[in-house]
Protein backbone atom coordinates (compact mmCIF):
# COMPACT_ATOMS: atom_id res chain seq x y z
CA UNK A 1 0.00 0.00 0.00
CA UNK A 2 2.58 2.32 0.69
CA UNK A 3 4.83 2.22 -2.61
CA UNK A 4 3.44 5.45 -3.17
CA UNK A 5 3.01 8.28 -1.18
CA UNK A 6 1.50 10.29 -0.15
CA UNK A 7 -1.66 8.36 0.96
CA UNK A 8 -5.18 9.70 1.25
CA UNK A 9 -4.96 10.55 5.28
CA UNK A 10 -7.79 7.55 6.16
CA UNK A 11 -5.56 5.18 4.00
CA UNK A 12 -2.39 7.03 6.26
CA UNK A 13 -4.34 6.24 9.51
CA UNK A 14 -4.98 2.29 8.82
CA UNK A 15 -1.63 1.76 7.40
CA UNK A 16 0.40 3.73 11.08
CA UNK A 17 -2.28 1.43 13.33
CA UNK A 18 -1.28 -1.88 11.48
CA UNK A 19 2.41 -0.80 12.47
CA UNK A 20 2.07 -0.05 15.41
CA UNK A 21 0.14 -3.11 16.43
CA UNK A 22 3.22 -5.01 14.82
CA UNK A 23 5.62 -2.63 16.62
CA UNK A 24 3.97 -3.62 19.54
CA UNK A 25 3.44 -7.34 19.14
CA UNK A 26 6.86 -8.30 17.29
CA UNK A 27 9.66 -5.75 18.03
CA UNK A 28 8.72 -4.49 22.11
CA UNK A 29 9.25 -7.69 23.75
CA UNK A 30 12.49 -8.19 22.49
CA UNK A 31 13.01 -4.69 23.15
CA UNK A 32 11.90 -4.93 26.34
CA UNK A 33 13.86 -8.39 27.38
CA UNK A 34 17.16 -6.64 26.20
CA UNK A 35 16.85 -3.70 28.63
CA UNK A 36 15.95 -5.72 31.40
CA UNK A 37 12.19 -3.21 31.83
CA UNK A 38 9.09 -5.39 32.20
CA UNK A 39 6.79 -2.17 32.71
CA UNK A 40 7.62 0.54 30.41
CA UNK A 41 5.54 3.73 31.85
CA UNK A 42 5.15 6.77 29.32
CA UNK A 43 3.60 10.31 30.69
CA UNK A 44 2.77 13.41 28.79
CA UNK A 45 -0.02 16.10 28.76
CA UNK A 46 -1.35 17.83 26.13
CA UNK A 47 1.27 20.46 24.52
CA UNK A 48 3.91 18.74 26.34
CA UNK A 49 3.97 15.26 25.10
CA UNK A 50 7.31 12.83 25.32
CA UNK A 51 8.72 12.28 21.95
CA UNK A 52 7.95 8.72 22.53
CA UNK A 53 4.28 9.43 23.09
CA UNK A 54 3.39 9.87 19.41
CA UNK A 55 4.82 6.55 18.54
CA UNK A 56 2.61 5.04 20.07
CA UNK A 57 -0.96 6.82 20.12
CA UNK A 58 -3.25 5.75 17.28
CA UNK A 59 -2.64 7.60 14.38
CA UNK A 60 -6.39 9.88 14.72
CA UNK A 61 -4.64 11.03 18.32
CA UNK A 62 -2.96 13.88 17.08
CA UNK A 63 -1.47 15.05 20.29
CA UNK A 64 -1.82 13.70 24.68
CA UNK A 65 -5.36 14.00 25.79
CA UNK A 66 -5.15 15.79 29.34
CA UNK A 67 -2.83 13.68 31.32
CA UNK A 68 -1.94 10.72 28.94
CA UNK A 69 -0.10 7.81 31.00
CA UNK A 70 0.27 4.40 28.88
CA UNK A 71 1.95 1.54 30.65
CA UNK A 72 3.40 -0.92 28.77
CA UNK A 73 3.65 -4.56 30.83
CA UNK A 74 5.96 -7.09 28.96
CA UNK A 75 4.52 -10.75 29.91
CA UNK A 76 5.12 -14.32 29.38
CA UNK A 77 2.53 -13.91 26.83
CA UNK A 78 3.90 -10.69 24.94
CA UNK A 79 3.25 -7.08 25.65
CA UNK A 80 0.29 -5.83 26.94
CA UNK A 81 -0.44 -2.57 26.34
CA UNK A 82 -2.47 -0.50 28.91
CA UNK A 83 -3.59 3.25 29.25
CA UNK A 84 -4.24 5.46 32.43
CA UNK A 85 -6.26 8.16 30.30
CA UNK A 86 -9.68 9.83 30.59
CA UNK A 87 -10.63 9.11 26.73
CA UNK A 88 -10.24 5.40 25.38
CA UNK A 89 -6.72 5.02 23.42
CA UNK A 90 -6.72 3.01 20.57
CA UNK A 91 -6.12 -0.94 21.58
CA UNK A 92 -4.74 -0.01 24.95
CA UNK A 93 -6.40 -1.90 27.71
CA UNK A 94 -8.30 0.79 29.65
CA UNK A 95 -7.31 0.67 33.19
CA UNK A 96 -9.22 3.46 34.57
CA UNK A 97 -12.82 4.04 35.01
CA UNK A 98 -13.48 7.56 36.64
CA UNK A 99 -16.58 6.06 37.85
CA UNK A 100 -14.84 3.99 40.11
CA UNK A 101 -13.01 6.62 41.66
CA UNK A 102 -13.37 7.87 45.29
CA UNK A 103 -15.63 11.04 45.18
CA UNK A 104 -12.93 12.55 47.64
CA UNK A 105 -9.97 12.16 45.10
CA UNK A 106 -9.68 15.24 42.30
CA UNK A 107 -9.47 13.98 38.75
CA UNK A 108 -5.48 14.17 38.85
CA UNK A 109 -5.25 12.47 42.03
CA UNK A 110 -7.51 9.59 41.21
CA UNK A 111 -5.53 9.25 37.88
CA UNK A 112 -2.31 8.23 39.78
CA UNK A 113 -4.05 6.12 42.48
CA UNK A 114 -5.15 4.46 38.82
CA UNK A 115 -1.79 4.27 37.61
CA UNK A 116 -0.77 2.68 40.92
CA UNK A 117 -3.30 0.12 40.84
CA UNK A 118 -1.89 -0.96 37.46
CA UNK A 119 1.43 -1.44 38.69
CA UNK A 120 0.90 -3.35 41.54
CA UNK A 121 -1.41 -5.74 39.51
CA UNK A 122 1.76 -5.89 37.30
CA UNK A 123 3.88 -6.46 40.28
CA UNK A 124 7.28 -5.43 37.45
CA UNK A 125 10.82 -6.04 38.42
CA UNK A 126 12.02 -3.19 37.16
CA UNK A 127 10.36 -0.07 35.70
CA UNK A 128 11.06 1.83 32.71
CA UNK A 129 10.75 5.59 32.86
CA UNK A 130 12.12 7.95 29.60
CA UNK A 131 15.13 10.18 31.31
CA UNK A 132 18.09 10.28 29.42
CA UNK A 133 21.27 12.97 30.08
CA UNK A 134 22.19 11.20 26.62
CA UNK A 135 19.35 10.96 23.90
CA UNK A 136 16.44 14.02 23.75
CA UNK A 137 14.40 11.55 22.53
CA UNK A 138 14.84 9.42 25.38
CA UNK A 139 14.59 12.40 28.10
CA UNK A 140 10.82 13.51 27.67
CA UNK A 141 9.49 12.67 31.26
CA UNK A 142 9.03 15.72 32.68
CA UNK A 143 9.98 17.14 36.18
CA UNK A 144 6.26 17.20 37.30
CA UNK A 145 5.31 14.26 36.31
CA UNK A 146 8.07 12.46 37.20
CA UNK A 147 7.29 13.59 40.95
CA UNK A 148 3.92 12.99 40.86
CA UNK A 149 4.84 9.23 39.02
CA UNK A 150 7.49 8.75 41.98
CA UNK A 151 5.13 9.56 45.27
CA UNK A 152 2.36 7.50 43.33
CA UNK A 153 4.34 4.73 42.78
CA UNK A 154 5.01 4.82 46.67
CA UNK A 155 7.39 1.37 47.13
CA UNK A 156 7.82 0.65 43.39
CA UNK A 157 10.00 3.76 43.23
CA UNK A 158 13.10 1.81 44.09
CA UNK A 159 12.40 -0.13 41.12
CA UNK A 160 12.29 2.75 38.52
CA UNK A 161 15.17 2.80 36.06
CA UNK A 162 15.89 5.01 33.18
CA UNK A 163 14.30 3.65 30.02
CA UNK A 164 17.43 4.93 27.15
CA UNK A 165 18.67 1.83 25.26
CA UNK A 166 14.20 0.71 25.34
CA UNK A 167 13.69 4.56 24.01
CA UNK A 168 16.48 4.33 21.34
CA UNK A 169 15.61 0.91 20.22
CA UNK A 170 12.20 1.35 19.81
CA UNK A 171 12.84 4.82 17.75
CA UNK A 172 15.74 3.53 15.40
CA UNK A 173 13.91 0.08 14.83
CA UNK A 174 12.18 0.28 11.41
CA UNK A 175 9.84 -2.77 10.39
CA UNK A 176 10.22 -3.71 6.70
CA UNK A 177 7.22 -2.17 5.57
CA UNK A 178 8.29 1.50 6.58
CA UNK A 179 11.51 0.96 5.20
CA UNK A 180 9.28 -0.04 1.89
CA UNK A 181 7.33 3.73 2.82
CA UNK A 182 10.43 5.86 3.26
CA UNK A 183 11.86 4.03 -0.32
CA UNK A 184 8.80 5.97 -1.57
CA UNK A 185 8.89 9.03 0.21
CA UNK A 186 12.70 9.30 -0.28
CA UNK A 187 11.64 8.60 -4.33
CA UNK A 188 8.85 11.48 -3.66
CA UNK A 189 11.62 14.05 -2.43
CA UNK A 190 14.04 13.18 -5.08
CA UNK A 191 11.14 13.74 -7.97
CA UNK A 192 10.71 17.56 -6.24
CA UNK A 193 14.03 18.22 -5.97
CA UNK A 194 14.24 17.20 -9.40
CA UNK A 195 11.24 19.93 -10.83
CA UNK A 196 12.97 22.67 -8.24
CA UNK A 197 15.59 22.17 -10.22
CA UNK A 198 14.52 22.46 -13.25
CA UNK A 199 13.39 25.61 -15.76
CA UNK A 200 9.76 24.63 -14.37
CA UNK A 201 10.88 26.58 -11.58
CA UNK A 202 14.21 28.24 -12.05
CA UNK A 203 14.11 31.17 -14.47
CA UNK A 204 18.17 32.18 -14.64
CA UNK A 205 18.47 35.27 -13.95
CA UNK A 206 15.45 36.17 -12.04
CA UNK A 207 14.76 33.42 -9.75
CA UNK A 208 16.75 33.65 -6.53
CA UNK A 209 17.82 30.44 -4.42
CA UNK A 210 15.59 31.76 -1.58
CA UNK A 211 12.36 31.38 -4.03
CA UNK A 212 13.23 27.68 -4.84
CA UNK A 213 13.48 26.92 -1.17
CA UNK A 214 10.02 28.35 -0.82
CA UNK A 215 9.01 26.63 -3.91
CA UNK A 216 10.22 23.11 -2.39
CA UNK A 217 7.84 23.97 1.11
CA UNK A 218 4.84 25.21 -0.87
CA UNK A 219 5.29 21.96 -3.65
CA UNK A 220 5.41 19.38 -0.09
CA UNK A 221 1.95 21.05 1.08
CA UNK A 222 0.57 21.11 -1.98
CA UNK A 223 1.19 16.89 -2.31
CA UNK A 224 -0.20 16.54 0.97
CA UNK A 225 3.27 15.99 2.87
CA UNK A 226 4.75 18.40 5.11
CA UNK A 227 8.61 19.76 5.90
CA UNK A 228 10.04 18.62 8.85
CA UNK A 229 12.47 21.85 8.60
CA UNK A 230 12.29 24.52 6.00
CA UNK A 231 13.80 23.65 3.22
CA UNK A 232 17.16 25.32 1.96
CA UNK A 233 19.07 26.15 -1.32
CA UNK A 234 22.62 27.51 -1.32
CA UNK A 235 24.62 28.71 -4.30
CA UNK A 236 28.27 28.35 -4.60
CA UNK A 237 29.92 30.15 -7.68
CA UNK A 238 33.03 30.89 -9.46
CA UNK A 239 35.36 33.61 -7.90
CA UNK A 240 33.41 34.05 -4.99
CA UNK A 241 34.55 32.17 -1.20
CA UNK A 242 32.90 29.18 -0.15
CA UNK A 243 29.57 30.88 1.98
CA UNK A 244 29.78 34.13 0.25
CA UNK A 245 26.77 33.82 -2.16
CA UNK A 246 23.81 34.77 0.05
CA UNK A 247 20.34 32.84 0.21
CA UNK A 248 18.29 35.49 -1.65
CA UNK A 249 21.13 35.34 -4.83
CA UNK A 250 19.82 35.79 -8.47
CA UNK A 251 20.61 32.09 -9.53
CA UNK A 252 23.33 32.75 -12.64
CA UNK A 253 25.30 30.58 -15.43
CA UNK A 254 27.31 28.36 -14.37
CA UNK A 255 26.60 28.43 -10.18
CA UNK A 256 26.68 25.29 -8.52
CA UNK A 257 22.87 24.68 -6.48
CA UNK A 258 22.72 22.65 -3.51
CA UNK A 259 19.16 21.96 -1.45
CA UNK A 260 18.50 20.44 2.10
CA UNK A 261 15.25 19.23 2.40
CA UNK A 262 13.25 16.95 4.36
CA UNK A 263 9.66 15.98 4.42
CA UNK A 264 7.50 13.67 6.47
CA UNK A 265 4.53 11.42 5.76
CA UNK A 266 2.99 8.13 7.69
CA UNK A 267 4.55 9.54 11.06
CA UNK A 268 7.90 9.05 8.96
CA UNK A 269 10.83 11.57 7.92
CA UNK A 270 13.01 11.86 5.16
CA UNK A 271 16.57 14.14 4.73
CA UNK A 272 18.07 14.59 1.24
CA UNK A 273 20.73 16.95 0.06
CA UNK A 274 21.39 17.04 -3.76
CA UNK A 275 23.15 18.92 -6.25
CA UNK A 276 22.77 20.85 -10.01
CA UNK A 277 24.61 23.15 -12.07
CA UNK A 278 23.39 25.94 -14.60
CA UNK A 279 25.17 25.47 -17.47
CA UNK A 280 26.65 28.61 -19.20
CA UNK A 281 25.98 29.64 -22.99
CA UNK A 282 27.35 27.40 -25.17
CA UNK A 283 28.08 24.25 -22.40
CA UNK A 284 25.92 21.21 -22.82
CA UNK A 285 27.17 19.38 -19.50
CA UNK A 286 28.98 20.50 -16.52
CA UNK A 287 32.81 21.24 -16.25
CA UNK A 288 34.92 17.95 -15.29
CA UNK A 289 36.26 19.42 -11.99
CA UNK A 290 32.72 19.56 -10.77
CA UNK A 291 31.47 16.58 -12.05
CA UNK A 292 34.54 14.87 -10.60
CA UNK A 293 34.10 16.22 -7.05
CA UNK A 294 30.97 14.73 -7.06
CA UNK A 295 32.44 11.23 -7.84
CA UNK A 296 34.70 12.25 -4.98
CA UNK A 297 31.16 12.57 -2.64
CA UNK A 298 30.20 9.29 -4.19
CA UNK A 299 33.77 8.05 -3.04
CA UNK A 300 33.01 9.15 0.68
CA UNK A 301 29.40 7.24 0.78
CA UNK A 302 31.08 4.11 -0.25
CA UNK A 303 33.86 4.73 2.94
CA UNK A 304 31.35 5.48 5.34
CA UNK A 305 28.56 2.41 4.30
CA UNK A 306 31.49 0.41 3.96
CA UNK A 307 32.62 1.19 7.44
CA UNK A 308 28.74 0.85 8.95
CA UNK A 309 29.33 -2.42 10.56
CA UNK A 310 26.45 -3.91 13.27
CA UNK A 311 28.53 -3.66 16.25
CA UNK A 312 30.40 -0.43 16.19
CA UNK A 313 29.80 2.64 17.56
CA UNK A 314 29.06 5.18 15.62
CA UNK A 315 32.43 6.99 16.39
CA UNK A 316 34.26 4.04 15.36
CA UNK A 317 32.36 3.94 12.24
CA UNK A 318 33.15 7.80 12.14
CA UNK A 319 36.74 6.88 12.47
CA UNK A 320 36.94 4.07 10.30
CA UNK A 321 35.93 6.21 7.51
CA UNK A 322 37.84 9.10 8.18
CA UNK A 323 40.90 6.73 8.19
CA UNK A 324 40.04 4.65 5.08
CA UNK A 325 39.27 8.98 3.24
CA UNK A 326 42.44 10.27 4.57
CA UNK A 327 44.51 7.40 3.27
CA UNK A 328 42.59 7.74 -0.68
CA UNK A 329 43.58 11.87 -0.22
CA UNK A 330 39.58 12.56 -0.42
CA UNK A 331 39.24 15.59 2.14
CA UNK A 332 35.65 15.54 4.09
CA UNK A 333 33.58 15.35 6.82
CA UNK A 334 30.79 13.00 7.52
CA UNK A 335 28.03 13.96 10.25
CA UNK A 336 25.56 11.31 9.31
CA UNK A 337 22.45 10.18 11.70
CA UNK A 338 19.85 8.50 11.92
CA UNK A 339 16.33 8.91 10.59
CA UNK A 340 12.80 7.58 10.75
CA UNK A 341 10.16 8.94 13.21
CA UNK A 342 12.34 12.00 13.96
CA UNK A 343 14.46 13.63 11.34
CA UNK A 344 17.39 13.55 13.41
CA UNK A 345 16.71 10.34 14.85
CA UNK A 346 17.50 8.25 18.13
CA UNK A 347 20.52 5.64 17.61
CA UNK A 348 24.78 6.46 17.18
CA UNK A 349 25.51 10.08 15.70
CA UNK A 350 28.46 9.11 13.41
CA UNK A 351 30.07 12.27 13.34
CA UNK A 352 28.57 15.80 13.62
CA UNK A 353 30.09 18.99 11.37
CA UNK A 354 31.62 20.36 14.31
CA UNK A 355 32.80 17.22 15.98
CA UNK A 356 34.72 15.35 13.45
CA UNK A 357 37.08 13.31 16.64
CA UNK A 358 33.81 11.48 17.44
CA UNK A 359 30.90 12.46 19.67
CA UNK A 360 30.08 12.25 23.38
CA UNK A 361 27.33 10.38 24.24
CA UNK A 362 25.32 9.42 21.32
CA UNK A 363 28.58 8.65 19.55
CA UNK A 364 28.91 5.77 21.90
CA UNK A 365 26.03 4.22 20.60
CA UNK A 366 25.70 1.30 18.71
CA UNK A 367 25.28 0.53 15.48
CA UNK A 368 22.49 -2.08 14.78
CA UNK A 369 20.48 -3.67 11.88
CA UNK A 370 16.90 -2.98 10.61
CA UNK A 371 17.64 1.02 10.97
CA UNK A 372 17.11 4.18 8.11
CA UNK A 373 19.97 6.41 8.23
CA UNK A 374 20.59 9.83 6.60
CA UNK A 375 23.81 9.53 5.06
CA UNK A 376 25.18 12.93 5.46
CA UNK A 377 28.89 14.33 4.07
CA UNK A 378 30.83 16.82 2.58
CA UNK A 379 34.21 16.65 0.54
CA UNK A 380 36.45 19.24 -0.33
CA UNK A 381 37.72 19.23 -4.02
CA UNK A 382 39.40 21.81 -5.99
CA UNK A 383 38.26 22.67 -9.83
CA UNK A 384 40.31 23.42 -12.38
CA UNK A 385 37.73 24.94 -14.34
CA UNK A 386 37.44 27.54 -11.16
CA UNK A 387 40.82 28.74 -10.84
CA UNK A 388 41.45 25.61 -8.45
CA UNK A 389 39.23 27.34 -6.18
CA UNK A 390 37.84 24.61 -3.76
CA UNK A 391 34.14 23.51 -4.06
CA UNK A 392 32.15 21.89 -0.93
CA UNK A 393 30.24 19.33 -2.29
CA UNK A 394 27.83 18.12 0.32
CA UNK A 395 25.45 14.97 -0.29
CA UNK A 396 22.68 13.47 2.04
CA UNK A 397 20.87 10.27 0.75
CA UNK A 398 18.34 7.73 2.55
CA UNK A 399 19.88 4.31 3.29
CA UNK A 400 18.81 1.32 5.03
CA UNK A 401 20.99 -0.62 7.02
CA UNK A 402 19.67 -4.72 7.18
CA UNK A 403 21.05 -7.80 7.45
CA UNK A 404 21.74 -7.86 4.12
CA UNK A 405 23.94 -4.47 4.32
CA UNK A 406 23.23 -1.40 3.36
CA UNK A 407 20.52 0.07 0.51
CA UNK A 408 19.80 3.24 -0.60
CA UNK A 409 16.22 4.71 -0.32
CA UNK A 410 15.48 5.17 -4.21
CA UNK A 411 18.37 6.03 -5.32
CA UNK A 412 21.86 8.44 -4.95
CA UNK A 413 22.57 10.97 -6.77
CA UNK A 414 25.56 9.76 -9.01
CA UNK A 415 25.47 12.40 -11.81
CA UNK A 416 24.76 16.15 -11.58
CA UNK A 417 21.30 17.94 -11.91
CA UNK A 418 21.56 20.17 -15.00
CA UNK A 419 19.95 23.54 -16.09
Amino acid sequence: MTSTVPLPLREQAAVRDGWLDQRIDELLPGFMDDAGIDLWVVVGREYNEDPVLPTLLPATWLSARRRTVLLLHRTTGGVTPMAVARYPVGRFVQAWDPADDDPALGQEQAQWAAVRRAVDRAQPRRIGVDVSATFAHADGLSHTDATALLAALGPWADRVVHAEQLVVRWLETRLPAEIDALHAMNALSHATIATAFSPAVVTVGQTTALDVAWWVRQRFHDLGVEPWFQPTVGLQRAGVPLGGVPEDAVVEPGDLLRCDVGLKTLGLTTDTQRNAYVLRPGETAPPAGLVHALAVGNRMQDLVTAAMLPGRTGDEVLAAARAAAAAEGVDGDVYSHPVGFYGHGAGPAIGMWDAQGGVPGTGQAPVRTDTTWALELCVRVPVPEWGGQVVRMALEQGIALTADGVSYLDARQTGLITL
